[in-house]
């Protein structure tokens, strides 16, 4: 099947792990409105799916994902200012999905991840990304400020480190990037398939309720602070009544492999 004739994003499962792959690569898996709303759509449906223990999202071909379709760039003058801001809203509404999930999401990062692509990266909870792997937020040599990725980019590498990516455009490399906390482990290029379903197989096999409520948890002392321990607490009560908790308690007891339920 041919890249005109191939969806934009594809979904494969290995085991309790689902792959969702842009499928853009002669254009570098640039994030078009029709990618950018089948990524959303594909995240939710994974993450309502019980079978579903973990997330991988990779990029088809040479690139992980390019950022914008610099071609669309060039339309904007002409087109009328709700269209514009409508693909706005639409990656608005991938981030939002994104920042939602309670099932762990693992970006595969192989070549560039520029601009929105490194948006990507920094919305997945986890990265693992080649050493060759070149990663920046590139907007600005184009005349544009990285404003719709900009809250992902600073939850991943903080304030300061945000600014300086938005102002500059550097692109900077892997390791670099595993230092600023944009990407949490970089391997060899040849490793990277194996390493990125390791970690998610890992993560699948732990226990969805506390995989779950941990997400909820994090989501909340990110964004209350203190002011998140009551909620804290509350799911701290979800995750100790657990079917879960009992079983891998048990488990370990017994000093055998849990069999998590899910409840």
């Amino acid at each position: 099947m041919s890249e005109m004739e191939q969806p934009a994003v594809g979904v494969t499962r290995q085991g309790r792990v689902a792959v969702v792959t842009l499928q853009r690569p002669k254009r570098r898996n640039a994030l078009s409105l029709e990618v950018t709303r089948a990524l959303a759509d594909a995240l939710a449906a994974l993450d309502a799916d019980p079978g579903v223990g973990a997330v991988v999202l990779a990029g088809e071909g040479k690139d992980f994902c390019a950022g914008a379709d610099i071609q669309e760039f060039t339309t904007y003058r002409g087109r009328p200012a709700p269209e514009v801001e409508a693909e706005g809203r639409a990656l608005v509404e991938l981030f939002r999905t994104a920042w939602r999930l309670r099932t762990p999401l693992v970006a595969r990062v192989q070549g560039n991840a520029l601009g929105g692509g490194c948006g990507l990266v920094a919305m997945c909870h986890m990265a693992v990304a080649a050493s060759d792997a070149r990663l920046g937020t590139t907007e600005i040599r184009l005349g544009l400020f990285p404003l719709a990725i900009l809250p992902a980019v600073v939850h991943a590498v903080g304030p300061r480190r945000a600014l300086e990516m938005g102002l500059t455009g550097r692109v900077f490399g892997a390791n670099e990037a595993e230092r600023y906390g944009l990407v949490t482990r970089v391997v060899a290029p040849e490793e990277l398939d194996a390493a990125t379903l390791s970690l998610a197989e890992e993560l699948a096999g732990k226990s969805p309720v506390a995989i779950a409520v941990g997400l909820d948890g994090y989501r909340a002392a990110v964004e209350f602070g203190p002011r998140a321990l009551d909620m804290e607490n509350l799911l701290r009560v979800v995750a100790f009544l657990s079917d879960d908790l009992k079983e891998g308690a048990q488990a370990f007891l017994d000093r055998r492999a849990p069999q998590w339920r899910g409840t």
